[in-house]
């Protein structure tokens, strides 16, 4: 595994999020740079593991993986992470307050109950709500993405290899197999997808068509 390069110095960072967050929720629960320092270097492990799977600018430095806390797509999916393991930890105060500050900055609602995968991009992701899916590795998703429930709460599951471009929607009980590709604007519910397809269109007027360009490779090194 190649290290990961930084912008800024992993003890910086603990200073970094920890004054942002008293600062944006001056309550009575005072965030602790204890507190926040532990979190903050499993996140970057973890981090480490999503960047290195990338294959797009800005994710290298000296050939290196590269995390760049002035980035807006690496810290919205930091901040994700970290609010997860404030969550996993038992935080879960501290994990809603990472939570809507991933919010205010970027404008993305993924709650930290969600378990994204190993390795996903989100893609300056204004306006995109992550529901309480089945996500696997090699996940894209771009601005205005939703990914939700249908009326009897169940949620789509999505296979390897799933990019999802701006302002589609795949909701309820979807099952999506490997390789798959949703137009921007299109929307997908209740459908199953099989491997190596491209959805355009709303549902039920939407058309499947066969995957062959393998768009993914240019998000990851596969």
């Amino acid at each position: 595994m190649k290290n990961l390069s930084l912008s800024i110095k992993e003890t910086s960072l603990v200073i970094y999020v920890t004054k942002q967050l008293n600062h944006y929720f001056p309550d009575d629960e005072v965030v602790s740079e204890n507190k926040v320092a532990s979190l903050v270097y499993n996140a970057l492990s973890r981090i480490e593991r999503c960047f290195q799977t990338i294959n797009l600018p800005y994710y290298r430095k000296d050939e290196n993986p590269f995390f760049n806390h002035l980035h807006g797509d690496h810290y919205s999916a930091f901040l994700y992470i970290l609010s997860r393991q404030a969550y996993l930890n038992g935080l879960e105060s501290l994990a809603a307050k990472i939570f809507l500050f991933n919010k205010l900055l970027f404008g993305i609602d993924a709650f930290y109950t969600i378990q994204l995968p190993e390795s996903f991009v989100f893609v300056h992701p204004l306006g995109t709500i992550l529901g309480r899916a089945t996500y696997s590795n090699y996940f894209v998703v771009y601005q205005g993405v939703t990914v939700g429930a249908n009326a009897k709460g169940i949620y789509p599951a999505f296979s390897e290899q799933t990019l999802l471009f701006s302002n589609s929607s795949v909701i309820g009980e979807c099952q999506v197999g490997k390789n798959f590709v949703l137009g921007s604007m299109s929307s997908l519910i209740d459908t199953i997808v099989p491997d190596n397809k491209v959805l355009v269109g709303n549902y039920p007027n939407h058309k499947i068509l066969n995957n062959s360009s393998n768009q993914i490779e240019k998000y990851f090194l596969l």
